[in-house]
This record gives structure tokens, sequence and C-alpha cells, in this order.
């Protein structure tokens, strides 16, 4: 078992969990637009960091995930010419509620929960996340949002939050993340971090953010093998 020991998980889950790239390219496919489903994936997903930052320094009001993803998709349609009805607009903003996981992501929790309290630690709100968690069978013991600390990650108020909610210390909460720049965030917070890269999180060939080795408490090749680190 690994030296670091904490008392509970909480999973970042986009990328991280589940795969957003594979499972929105197929939706789009299915539904027939006429545009390249990955790089359709690609631009939506491009669109979420720009659209955090907007609520972070005021030129939006709160906004959920739900809401933000809607503007981008809004703003996708209108400059490839698509016009779809409000219903079909509707449901695709909602394939984010539906996202597959990676295979060995049901596994793993599963392993990981015999253990410790698993939870995420997401900017995706409560609904979303609690239709994921029924779609794609996360076994979650409860779902942390930054929808309940009305901030978004990599603030600080998100990890703490997270902690207080658990009643623990920072340092005994873990945070497990497939983005360098979410594990910076929640160490700059006290938290312990697992790495579980996703090389295929972007498609295939798609980049991944730069990290250093050592960098974190753990790095893992996926959930199972962090359950093995963790003695679970």
């Amino acid at each position: 078992m690994s030296a670091v020991a904490p008392r509970a998980l909480v999973f970042d889950v986009f990328g991280t969990v589940v795969d957003w790239y594979g499972t929105i390219a197929d939706e789009v496919r299915g539904r027939g637009l006429p545009v390249d489903g990955g790089a359709f994936a690609l631009a939506w997903r491009a669109g979420y960091a720009p659209a955090m930052q907007d609520v972070r320094e005021g030129r939006l009001p709160w906004t959920s995930i739900d809401g933000l993803h809607r503007r981008i998709l809004d703003q996708l349609l209108a400059e490839r010419g698509i016009a779809l009805p409000e219903a079909e607009v509707a449901a695709l903003n909602r394939v984010w509620h539906r996202l597959d996981p990676w295979p060995d992501a049901v596994a793993g929790l599963h392993r990981l929960k015999a253990r410790l309290p698993i939870a995420t630690l997401s900017n995706g709100n409560v609904s979303l996340l609690l239709a994921m968690a029924r779609h794609a069978g996360l076994p979650w013991d409860t779902i942390f949002s930054a929808e309940l600390f009305g901030h978004y990650k990599p603030d600080p108020q998100c990890y703490l939050g997270a902690c207080r909610l658990l009643d623990l210390p920072p340092a005994e909460v873990m945070l497990v993340a497939a983005h360098p720049s979410d594990l910076r965030g929640a160490q700059a917070a006290g938290l312990a971090t697992a790495y579980v890269p996703r090389p295929a999180e972007k498609g295939p060939g798609g980049p991944m953010e730069p990290w250093r080795e050592g960098e974190f408490d753990l790095v893992a090749r996926d959930f199972l093998h962090l359950a093995e680190q963790l003695g679970a």
C-alpha cells in the first residue's frame, strides 16, 4: 500500500471518469449533423474554460455548466449555419448528462469505494452529475459540485468546500484527476493528489497537459491501478 493514506477520495469527472470526446463525437454523428463529430466535440469543450472565466470575472452571473454548455452550443451551431428545433438542441446539450465511462472506471470505483468514501468534485452541476451517475453506473457515495460552492475549479473554495463537507482536513482528502492543472489547484489548497492520465481524452493523438515526475503524490495508469496502490 502507498505511504499516502487518504481518508476520502474526490474525483474530477469530465475526462477523468468519463469519455466526453468519444461520447459527444458519436452523438453528433448519430444525429447526422453536417460536421465532423470529433472536431465538434473538441470545439465544444474548448469553450468550457473561457466560459467559466467569464463567470469568475463577473462578465456572466453565476451560470451552471448546463447553462454554459448551452451558450457554447448555440454559438457553435450558429457559426456553422446549423438550425435545429429547440427540442433537438436541448437534447443535444444533455449529451453531457449521459457521457460513457472509461473501461476501467466503474470497476475501479467499486474497488476504491470498498475501502474509502468516494465523491465527485466536478464543475458539473448537481443534476448533470446525478444523471451521469445513473447513466454510467457510477457508484458515488455523494456528489460535490462547484454549484454548491459558487466557484469553479481551480478556485480554492471548491477543494476546501469539499473537505469541509467531508469534515476532514485537506491533507486527508485526495483529488483524483486526469488534469495536472486541477491537481495543482488541489495541492495549493492542501489536498493530496493522484494523477490518472487519460491519453485518449481529446481523441487519438490528442494533446495532454504537461506535468513533472514526482509532482503528485500518486500516479496510476487507471482506477484499478490506483486501487492497488491504495490497498483496495
